[in-house]
């Protein structure tokens, strides 16, 4: 596989790149390969979102150029949406921002192993999945990694990237030069259930949940102790509504299966909230409401 080349320079400034999967983050996620020059392409077999992704991607380089004044120009013709993993057959590096369900990533890693190329690296923006787990599907886990955007990613500087002990030293090298020409700092880490972030932050959402649910504190209270006491931009409940909290659950049941702690089941009012549809800003409604505005884009740069 060529892993014997780690000294070799790395070539990744305009390298193709596809991602799997045009929802919230996938969109966020195209929007900032595209803008940094890379042709993009998307495969989604949902006739909706491919329809509805140009425009998402669009509103995402309106914000960006609204709020840190950078203009990437028509970043929408670097981009490619497909139906089709064969579509994928020409990329070096392969983002899976697929739904949080350990069955619907495994089959999309094992379709990217036969057709993409036999150097390609595949990232994974998943939310809990170990590396390892992923990496063991494909017959190339030296070149699996985790690439744990932050939501929105247009607007988040700093990506977890997690590592298992098969991920070799170049496709590490290869993911922070990647990371670096997109503007975006890199935290490294080792490989589990939720890396650092959401191991601590799904329970800390859980309990918040909780919390709300004893009639400790409604979900405001909840998230003004975090803010005002410890100075976070937003609270446990604001962030997870930010998340999704379809993802949330989701989360909560990979890290469940993964380690076996009865705490990350999901609290009787989060399960609720999503069965209701009230998955957060999103959908308008979550543990606060959000009537005025659905998208995670600012109104200014939609309207602009």
């Amino acid at each position: 596989m060529g892993e014997s080349k780690d000294s070799e320079p790395l070539d990744t400034a305009g390298a193709p790149v596809g991602i799997v999967g045009a929802g919230t983050m996938g969109a966020g996620i195209v929007q900032c390969f595209a803008a940094a020059g890379h042709p993009v392409v998307v495969v989604d077999p949902d006739p909706a979102a491919r329809a509805s992704g140009p425009e998402r991607v669009r509103s995402w380089t309106r914000a960006v150029r609204l709020l840190r004044g950078q203009d990437a120009g028509p970043v929408e013709q670097r981009v490619v949406w497909a139906a089709d993993p064969a579509a994928l057959a020409g990329v070096r590096l392969v983002v899976d921002c697929a739904p949080e369900r350990v069955p619907v990533k495994e089959e999309i890693f094992r379709t990217l192993d036969r057709v993409c190329p036999a150097d390609a690296v595949f990232a994974s923006c998943t939310s809990a999945i170990p590396i390892g787990h992923l990496g063991s599907v494909t017959g190339r886990p030296q070149r699996v990694i985790g690439t744990h955007f932050m939501n929105p990613a247009p607007l988040k500087d700093t990506v977890e990237v997690a590592t298992s002990p098969a991920t070799a030293d170049r496709t590490v090298r290869w993911i922070l030069d990647v990371l670096a020409g997109l503007g975006k700092k890199a935290v490294v880490v080792g490989d589990g259930p939720g890396f650092v972030s959401n191991r601590v932050l799904m329970l800390t959402v859980n309990e918040a949940a909780a919390v709300v649910e004893a009639g400790t504190a409604d979900a405001a209270t909840v998230d003004r102790v975090f803010q005002d006491c410890f100075g976070h931009a937003t609270g446990p409940l604001r962030t997870a509504d930010l998340i999704g909290l379809d993802t949330v659950v989701d989360t909560l049941a990979v890290l469940g299966r993964f380690t076996g702690d009865a705490r990350f089941r999901p609290t009787p009012l989060l399960a609720r909230l999503v069965a209701e549809g009230n998955v957060g800003r999103k959908a308008g409604r979550g543990f606060h409401p959000y009537p005025s505005n659905r998208s995670l884009v600012p109104p200014a740069a939609r309207r602009s």
